[in-house]
């Protein structure tokens, strides 16, 4: 009895020791051919869960949204300019305001302004130049030029806006298309550039209408910087002609012909 119990304790601490000493793989249920490697399991679990990693990912890339409604807008068209034209006075300005049409565009500026006087070349070539007349001059020959080429900038604006209509809604109507077809990751990428590319074409027709109104803007303060500099120069003129002139009573047989109010 005692022979059997130390036995089984020699079993039970070598089997122990071989337990404690065994390598990674090691035989299930037995049989030595079927090998269980614990570093191999981990790394094939690994390899699996970065498969499904990806899977998930490609999976939501080609996922669609159902109600893209939601972020729809309206895209508001601009409408035609209709200018009354009684007697002529603003013929082609209709023209000018809706069409890419800078013939139209001269044609409406002359029409609605000023005519300068015929004799005027004679009369300004008498002047000194930075003085009040040949100052209104350039205010009128640079206002003549700036013009024309602004009205021509709105109706080219109005003109491409609405040819540019059916390419802003055909995109608008794929970028809200709910269908596998639109919906795809390459698909997607492309509606992006295709809309990166309307608003460049957008932002350089507003560029052209921006330098037109500071162009205008230019005009503006041109005009109010030569009043500003013609009201000073009149009130130094009479200050000198009233150091020059008595105005006393004693001296009212003399004319003042240079008077200015």
């Amino acid at each position: 009895m005692t022979i059997t119990i130390i036995n089984r304790r020699k079993w039970l601490i070598g089997g122990a020791a071989v337990l404690l000493t065994a390598t990674p793989s090691f035989a299930l249920f037995g049989i030595g051919d079927i090998v269980f490697d614990p570093t191999s399991y981990a790394s094939l679990v690994s390899q699996l869960t970065t498969l499904q990693t990806q899977y998930t990912m490609l999976k939501n890339n080609i996922t669609h949204f159902s109600f893209k409604q939601q972020w729809q807008t309206t895209l508001h068209a601009l409408e035609n300019v209709n200018v009354a034209n009684m007697f002529g006075e603003t013929a082609g300005m209709s023209i000018a305001l809706n069409s890419n049409s800078p013939s139209a565009s001269s044609t409406a500026w002359k029409a609605a302004t000023v005519t300068m006087n015929g004799s005027a070349p004679t009369y300004l070539a008498s002047q000194s130049l930075g003085s009040s007349r040949t100052s209104q001059l350039a205010l009128i020959e640079t206002s003549d030029a700036v013009s024309p080429d602004c009205l021509t900038a709105v109706g080219q604006y109005r003109s491409e806006r609405s040819t540019n209509a059916a390419s802003n809604g055909s995109l608008l109507s794929s970028q809200f298309d709910v269908s596998d077809s639109t919906n795809s990751e390459v698909q997607q990428l492309n509606l992006l550039n295709a809309a990166e590319a309307q608003k460049m074409a957008e932002m350089q027709s507003q560029g052209t209408l921006q330098a037109c109104l500071a162009s205008q803007m230019t005009l503006a303060n041109m005009e109010r910087r030569n009043a500003q500099a013609e009201d000073l120069n009149t009130a130094v003129f009479v200050q000198q002609q009233r150091s020059t002139n008595d105005t006393s009573a004693a001296n009212e047989s003399n004319t003042w012909a240079t008077y200015l109010p």
